[in-house]
């Protein structure tokens, strides 16, 4: 890493993803290439996550279970000034590194994230994509499929990610946001449409605006997540 360069640190949390994490580690090297890093974390998958991910990352952690466990593990141990971070199921667009630096660097914000599209193309799945990039837009919240990134100094001036068992991405948004709106990014992560495809379009678009409803208005995340497990739907 030159003198002065910016460096990005991409931190991607992970749970039983071998379906999945090769694909998103070897579009990623171009990065690395670059002088950025890859930290991937490893929360105790019991798949080949570990032995797939490893030969692609800069290095790999084992952490408590928890994606905002795992997201602060690793934080702990990154160099980066910019902090990205990325769900295991995402596909990323070229040159992202690129478009995250013309972003913070146009001087707008100092976190933001990105578009998204969902890999399966049912129309309804098209149209609850373009809402939630909407919805982001006007709320200035952004939620981990987003692939949020912040400037180190910034994620550490707010305390970090929240030791949530749910909601992490949205009470670390909120956060944010205090200091400024996210700069969001037109081009698009392709995010796993599997949740929608295992539990029902439908259950899932009310199972998790209803959760996001009870979150804003206060119930506990806890009780959220354990609300979450009993109706049958594993927690990352």
């Amino acid at each position: 890493m030159r003198p002065g360069k910016q460096q990005i640190s991409v931190i991607i949390p992970a749970l039983n993803e071998a379906g999945c994490i090769r694909e998103l580690c070897a579009a990623l090297q171009p990065l690395r290439g670059r002088g950025h890093e890859i930290i991937l974390v490893d929360g105790g998958s019991e798949d080949q996550t570990r032995t797939l991910g490893k030969p692609l990352v800069d290095r790999m952690l084992n952490s408590a279970r928890g994606r905002a466990l795992q997201m602060r593990a690793g934080v702990a141990d990154a160099n980066g000034t910019i902090l990205w971070f990325l769900h295991a199921d995402t596909g990323v667009p070229d040159n992202p590194d690129q478009l995250i630096l013309a972003a913070l660097e146009s001087g707008r914000a100092d976190w933001g994230r990105f578009d998204i599209l969902l890999s399966d193309r049912h129309i309804v799945l098209r149209i609850v994509a373009h809402l939630m990039n909407l919805r982001s837009r006007i709320s200035g919240i952004a939620t981990g499929d987003q692939g949020i990134f912040v400037r180190r100094s910034l994620y550490e001036q707010v305390g970090g990610i929240p030791s949530l068992p749910l909601m992490e991405d949205i009470a670390l948004s909120r956060v944010l946001k205090k200091y400024g709106r996210p700069v969001c990014i037109r081009q698009k992560l392709r995010t796993s449409a599997r949740r929608w495809q295992q539990y029902g379009i439908a259950r899932t678009i009310l199972t998790m605006w209803g959760l996001r409803l009870a979150y804003f208005v206060g119930i506990s995340p806890d009780y959220l997540a354990k609300y979450y497990a009993a109706n049958g739907h594993e927690i990352p």
